[in-house]
């Protein structure tokens, strides 16, 4: 369910959707919204040097949905908006989430980095446990594919906490494909150093 701004975003009026309570000309309004903000961060950099822009098209677009809504911006190497899509749909309190499934996507649209997002009906936008958890486990499935992950939003009504801002998405070291895992189990190695030989 990809999008590029205009009309629909990834979600149906149907009744489990906030549009659905809304007038027509109160979804035009949104939809215009969305269109006008999906062209601007189209332009270069403007996904990461305006991350209120980011933020504020996430609000319009899932910020007051009733259910969990998980999405992902994918972006190009030079940070332009390619497509949002909305993937997970959950409940009132959660929503499953399949890494591959994002990993998928961005293959797909062939993105160089993504900005995940999602919203809490709760109206907090405090990340939880499970939310760190899977941001991590996230940036681990795309890491391997050089695919850079540059933000979690999470969104309420009327407000957005950017990870990437409070510092909280990087927290655990990942592997790079040139890097190595480190040995975790055995003891250590010993390094012989060939002037010791004798």
């Amino acid at each position: 369910m990809a999008h590029e701004g205009a009309g629909c975003y990834g979600l149906s009026d149907g009744v489990l959707s906030y549009r659905h309570e809304l007038a027509a000309h109160e979804c035009s309004v949104i939809d215009a919204a969305l269109s006008i903000l999906g062209r601007y961060l189209r332009q270069p950099g403007k996904a990461l040097e305006q991350p209120a822009a980011v933020k504020e098209y996430l609000q319009l677009a899932i910020g007051s949905e009733s259910r969990e809504v998980f999405g992902v911006l994918y972006l190009d190497n030079q940070h332009q908006l390619i497509a949002f899509e909305n993937h997970f749909l959950g409940t009132l309190s959660q929503t499953s989430v399949y890494p591959r499934e994002v990993l998928r996507a961005a293959l797909r649209h062939n993105a160089a980095a993504v900005i995940l997002s999602h919203n809490h009906p709760s109206g907090s936008t405090n990340p939880s446990n499970a939310d760190m958890v899977l941001t991590e486990a996230i940036r681990t499935a795309l890491v391997h594919v050089d695919v850079r992950l540059l933000d979690h939003v999470i969104v309420a009504p009327g407000e957005a906490l950017s990870m990437a801002e409070c510092g909280l998405l990087w927290g655990v070291p990942v592997a790079t494909p040139a890097e190595p895992m480190k040995r975790k189990r055995g003891r250590p190695r010993k390094s012989v150093d060939p002037a010791d030989k004798v």
